[in-house]
């Protein structure tokens, strides 16, 4: 997870190497910066969340809200993410309050880390180190996606997902790609 003593300075560098690490399109650290909306939204993130644990919950929420203008992609400002985060096209991004993302994600538009309650409490998925989550899908509730798992486009994951496994359909149903004859045939699926 986010290391708070690590400098501003170091995790954006860190921020602009992921860009460009996993975005094959991405030329250059200027154009990362200066033109990529997930790196912003996180950028804002780190900023909203600091003054979130500070007391400044208004103040971090108007920032929120200024990002989720500028950006497209809505994090509130109590939600946890990780680090080398990326949210690649990010429009339609909405993460939740107690939404908890690990290290080394990559998330595609459209994606809802979601809320199924209205109750206080964890309402949002706890999702694990590096999961893939593809573009408009659906994690509701405060479900767990374990590490190493994906989630393929569009699909509305309202159960655990277990360590290696692929969510896939409305709703989702978790399949082993080592044994599913179907997705080891898929070549957009990587073990």
């Amino acid at each position: 997870m986010h290391d708070p003593k690590r400098s501003l300075f170091d995790q954006a560098r860190e921020d602009l190497a992921t860009a460009r690490r996993r975005d094959p399109a991405a030329r250059s650290s200027a154009e990362v910066a200066l033109l990529y909306p997930g790196v912003h939204a996180l950028w804002a993130h780190r900023a909203a969340h600091k003054l979130w644990h500070r007391g400044h919950r208004f103040a971090a929420r108007a920032l929120a809200q200024i990002a989720r203008s500028a950006t497209g992609i809505e994090i509130h400002p109590a939600a946890k993410i990780g680090q080398r985060f990326f949210i690649d096209h990010g429009m339609g991004v909405v993460i939740g309050e107690t939404a908890e993302v690990g290290d080394d994600v990559l998330m595609f538009h459209g994606v809802t880390l979601g809320g199924v309650s209205m109750n206080p409490g964890k309402r949002h998925p706890t999702i694990g180190s590096d999961v893939q989550i593809g573009a408009g899908a659906k994690v509701l509730g405060p479900v767990t996606v374990e590490d190493g798992a994906k989630i393929g486009a569009n699909a509305v994951l309202v159960k655990n997902l277990p360590q290696g496994h692929v969510a896939v359909g409305v709703p989702s149903r978790a399949r082993d790609p080592r044994t599913d004859p179907e997705l080891m045939l898929d070549p957009t699926i990587y073990i």
